[in-house]
Order: structure tokens, then sequence, then C-alpha cells
């Protein structure tokens, strides 16, 4: 098969990834096999690609959005020509007490998809059958890719920060995972008010909707009940906290932030009002995801990239330059 693979983590992207011609994988117990229609690419792997996330194993081929066939499988729940999806989270162990307290987002020996196992950025990858998720019919390849982090995450993001139908949310930062999330508000009467950077992300939540948009460092117009941060900013964290009424909530949608600035606790933080980092995601929230995705008919603003252009893929996610999702087809 071909595969993109890490070659070397680097700071400044510099095509990190080469594609390479490998021994398709065989699945081992408890695995299927998939042949790879469609991979969505990730912010988080472009931490992995650029080294903000530690390397954990060599010549790693990075992608956790992926849809794809099963060619291969012992299990009688998911036959051969099954399409599902695998996420970020690729296993959990079971046994820790995260996993026993129905937490499993935070197990302590994770597996996770494209970066301590290999990912989706192939023809064909294996994965972990009880955390692979047959997708409805009404969810095409390509755009179904982005909904299996980018839209499952965001979607827990709402649930870390407590969102309730009829609220006053905001969206700080609007790229693959925001411009899902609005259409989930959106399903539940929210209010959607947006700051983001780079006037096509701003025409973009304008076209979707929101109530008001506004640059990076704008403040909403009104008190907001929660709220949701996408970029991996400290200083768009102060401006989610600095626009919440007394009790709100903001919930940190990022793997890796770069600082928290200085903030006046007596005029931010009191007032009972909560910072929450959002950390993977459940087979739940999954599931839930999808099924909702499927029933208000969810279709996320996409661009397709050749496997041979995975390099190129990731340089239009770290420089905004795409509208929505980048989907790689091998």
């Amino acid at each position: 098969m071909k595969a993109a693979v890490l070659v070397s983590p680097g700071k400044a992207f510099n095509r990190h990834l080469r594609v390479e011609e490998l021994s398709t994988p065989e699945p081992g117990a408890g695995q299927v096999l998939l042949r790879v229609l469609a991979c969505g690419v990730c912010r988080t792997d472009l931490h992995i690609v650029e080294g903000e996330l530690p390397a954990v194993r060599a010549n790693l081929i990075p992608g956790h959005q992926i849809v794809g066939e099963i060619v291969k499988s012992e299990s009688l729940e998911l036959p051969v020509r099954t399409r599902v999806g695998v996420s970020w989270m690729g296993g959990t162990d079971g046994v820790c007490w995260y996993c026993k307290n129905n937490l499993e987002n935070l197990c302590d020996s994770p597996t996770f998809t494209g970066y301590t196992v290999n990912g989706g950025y192939a023809e064909f990858v294996v994965a972990r059958s009880d955390f692979v998720f047959p997708l409805p019919g009404s969810l095409d390849d390509m755009h179904a890719a982005p909904m299996l982090c980018a839209g499952i995450i965001g979607f827990r993001s709402l649930r870390v920060a407590g969102v309730k139908p009829g609220e006053r949310v905001g969206l700080f930062g609007f790229g693959a995972s925001a411009h899902l999330a609005i259409r989930v508000l959106q399903a539940w009467q929210c209010e959607v008010y947006v700051s983001t950077r780079g006037e096509s992300h701003r025409k973009l939540a304008e076209s979707l909707g929101a109530t008001w948009v506004g640059s990076e460092a704008d403040k909403p117009p009104v008190e907001l009940d929660r709220a949701v941060t996408f970029a991996p900013s400290g200083d768009v964290v102060v401006l989610a906290l600095s626009s919440l009424r007394k009790g709100g909530v903001v919930a940190i949608n990022a793997i890796h932030l770069d600082r928290i600035p200085e903030f006046d606790y007596d005029r931010l933080l009191w007032g009972e009002r909560q910072i929450r980092s959002v950390a993977n995601m459940t087979r739940s929230d999954a599931r839930d995801f999808l099924e909702l995705a499927a029933e208000i008919h969810l279709q996320p603003k996409v661009r397709s990239f050749p496997l041979d252009q995975a390099n190129e893929a990731l340089l239009a996610v770290k420089s905004d330059s795409i509208d929505g999702a980048a989907v790689i087809i091998p």
C-alpha cells in the first residue's frame, strides 16, 4: 500500500511527510482491516507533525478521521464491506478507574489513532473492532470524515460547556470543528456569537447564520452563557472568559495550548465562572453525534487532497487557507 509517513517531526513546517510503499497491515485479534476511503486532516495532526506533541513512535502514519470499508473481519457485527468511521480514541484499557466510571476519554492507557498507532494517511489501516462506528448511509465518505474528530470533539465541547437549548453561546475560532458545532447549536435553538481571525472564516460564519460575527480581538456584544475556544491560544481563552456572564463556562477545545496569560481573577473568573478543558471523546459521544448529524443533514464544507499532497493539506490547515475541513482521498 501507499502511505504518508512522518519521517522526522520539526517545529518549522517543512514537508515532514513522505509517501512510501509499505506492506499492507494484517489485523490482529479484535481488529478489522479497512480500505481507507477518506481521512480528514485535523489540527492535532499538525501538532504531531510539528513536534508540539512528543513523538511516541518512529515512522508514524498520521490521521485519525478515517472513513473506511472493512475488508477483513472476524466480527459477526462488522462483516466485510461494512462502511465505518474511526476517530482519535483508538482504544482504552477498560480496567482503569476512569474506564470503570464511564470516563473512558480519560483512560490511563489509551490508544490514539494516528499517534500511538498508525492512522489513515494510507490506503489501508487496522483498527480495534470495538472502536469503529458504522456510518449512516446519508453521510458520504468525504463529508463524513471531518465529523469523526472535528465533529465529535466539537459536540463533546458543547457538552462539557453544559450548553442548554436557547442559550447564548460563543465560538472563538471558526475552522473545521466550529463550523460543525454551529449547526448543532442552531438545532438546539441557541444564539451563536463567533469571534475569529480571517475574513473568509468570518464570511463562512455569517453564511451559516451566526447571530453575530467579529474578529479574533472582538468581544461579543452580549454576555454569553457558554463559550468554546478552538484556537490553541491562551489569549483567546481570556477573551472568551471576559465574555461570560456569572456562572458561565468556557470549554477549551485544544489538545495543545501555547500559554495562559495573566488575567484579573476578580473581574474575569470570580462569580463562579469556570474554565474547563476538553479531553478526547467517548464512544457514546461518537454515536450520539453521528446520529444527530444524520438527523439534521449536517454536511461540512470540505476540500479534498490526494494522498501525495498530504503535506499541502497540513499546510492548508496551518495557514487557515481553507474554510471548513481538509480531507485526504487515498
